[in-house]
């Protein structure tokens, strides 16, 4: 059993007058420890798609499920408990709480873990922290951390809850070249040294080019789903000038 199966997956808004299908249609599989990019232009519904896989949002139509659990059915309640205990988050503007300790903003989703002591939360987010390489980093707010400092914060805090799927929105969107490397290098290395699944939306061909799969979208449909990267440039290429 894949850990992530999607079948014929829809999204569609409605505004009032007019509907908007976002997501039409998508099928795949997402085996425990892929490293997957989901690319495409603005308004392609790659974000429509992190939001479903996260669990942040139901499909309209479709299957959806994670761990063999059927997601497409749950309420909100139920949808956050199974995003608490298996997705951890990572967005392009850190999300970070500006006046708190780096280690307390690693805190946060263990407050909501029941069973957890005090005493265990801190030593997770230590633990965690010192993973990213800011073990010297713990008491300082984000107005004393750089960019890249940042974003390693929220990663230490999407894994602090030790889950099965790391989920990336445009993670290097703020950060300059070297400091993207950077974190684009720490997911590799959680990937195939810990196992863990990450999944990542990028407009960045660079960022996109270090993931093992690239999911291809465009006007709401996946287009191409390869291991091949060039193949994936080429159909995002196909696509641009279509649009073009």
């Amino acid at each position: 059993m894949a850990l992530i199966e999607v079948r014929d997956v829809s999204k569609i808004y409605d505004l009032g007058e007019v509907t908007v299908t976002a997501l039409r249609s998508a099928t795949f599989d997402v085996e425990q420890g892929e490293y997957i990019a989901l690319v495409g232009a603005s308004g392609s519904g790659k974000s429509t798609l992190m939001n479903t896989l996260g669990c942040l949002d139901r499909p309209t139509g479709g299957s959806y499920k994670l761990a063999g659990e059927e997601i497409a059915t749950m309420s909100r309640d139920e949808r956050a408990k199974i995003r608490n205990a298996r997705i951890g988050f990572v967005f392009q503007n850190f999300n970070l709480l500006a006046r708190t300790p780096a280690v307390e903003n690693v805190e946060l989703p263990l407050v909501y873990a029941p069973g957890i002591s005090t005493r265990e939360r801190r030593r997770r987010a230590i633990e965690m922290l010192e993973r990213v390489g800011l073990g010297d980093r713990l008491d300082h707010h984000s107005g004393q951390l750089s960019g890249g400092q940042q974003q390693r914060v929220a990663i230490a805090r999407a894994l602090v809850n030790r889950p099965d799927i790391l989920m990336a929105d445009e993670p290097t969107g703020n950060l300059d070249t070297r400091t993207s490397r950077e974190v684009i290098e720490l997911f590799r290395q959680l990937n195939g040294e810990q196992g863990i699944t990450v999944i990542l939306v990028t407009h960045d061909q660079a960022v996109a080019r270090n993931a093992r799969r690239n999911i291809v979208l465009r006007d709401g449909e996946i287009i191409c789903d390869t291991t091949d990267f060039h193949e994936a440039q080429d159909a995002l290429l196909a696509g641009q000038q279509a649009d073009a």
